[in-house]
């Protein structure tokens, strides 16, 4: 990547947007100019820090569906990232995409959201991940408000999040441990699909196959990618019921 380019600062409220595109080439772009810009090639806009005693654990995370690497900043965004990919209006996202700057009545300013979000119909999500007690905070609220207004001219949608819902959280994160695409368990599909047409437990449904311990992992794949329905909000255990959808994904 080349060396840091310093934001153009423009009087008013003028949003100068940050990027180094899929060749690592650093680029400027206004807010009209950011709304052609295909986010989802863009490399990260700057680096995660690690180091030994840090608070924060980051990593990186295997999305499934933009079958890529995917950098995370701690615990809470690694859990954020796993709901976005199993989300089933998700087709893209990247972390730390850009850097927005500019002025407004209380200065200058700059901010790097934590995840871009490209959905399947193509619209954008734009997503900061904070810790809960710090959402209230005047400096935090005012980093959220400043990130709406460019996103309200960008035409994204724009959240600031927390603490996902406990047992969202958890069902997702037991799933994501069958995102991976099938190997032995790929002839199983189609067969559970066409058992699945109406509601059925996931006991009932994998007691049908002769090798039920391998249905049960093709089956959490099936949930995960969105192809059999269930109840999200609930523990997944073997009463849980699953169905079918005709145009599920394909993750």
């Amino acid at each position: 990547m080349s060396g840091r380019i310093r934001p153009i600062r423009l009087p008013g409220s003028a949003v100068v947007i940050r990027y180094a595109d899929a060749s690592g080439v650093e680029r400027l772009a206004d807010v009209e100019a950011a709304k052609g810009v295909d986010f989802e090639n863009a490399l990260p806009i700057r680096a995660i820090p690690s180091y030994a005693g840090q608070r924060h654990t980051p990593g990186t995370y295997w999305s499934a569906s933009g079958d890529r690497h995917v950098r995370y900043e701690s615990h809470l965004e690694s859990r954020w990232l796993k709901i976005i990919d199993q989300a089933p209006d998700t087709a893209v996202f990247v972390s730390q995409a850009m850097e927005l700057s500019g002025n407004d009545r209380d200065g200058s300013w700059r901010h790097v959201p934590d995840i871009w979000v490209r959905r399947v119909d193509g619209s954008v999500r734009l997503v900061d991940v904070k810790a809960a007690w710090l959402l209230d905070r005047p400096d935090v609220v005012r980093q959220r408000d400043r990130t709406a207004l460019v996103c309200e001219r960008l035409g994204w949608d724009y959240e600031m999040v927390g603490e996902p819902d406990k047992q969202i959280a958890a069902n997702v994160e037991w799933l994501a441990g069958y995102r991976r695409p099938l190997g032995a368990g790929a002839a199983l599909v189609q067969p559970l699909l066409s058992l699945a047409a109406q509601p059925v437990s996931i006991a009932a449904l994998t007691g049908f196959q002769a090798v039920p311990e391998l249905a049960r992992s093709v089956v959490f794949h099936l949930m995960w990618g969105n192809r059999l329905s269930f109840d999200i909000t609930r523990p997944i255990r073997d009463t849980t019921l699953v169905r079918a959808q005709e145009h599920g994904g394909d993750r």
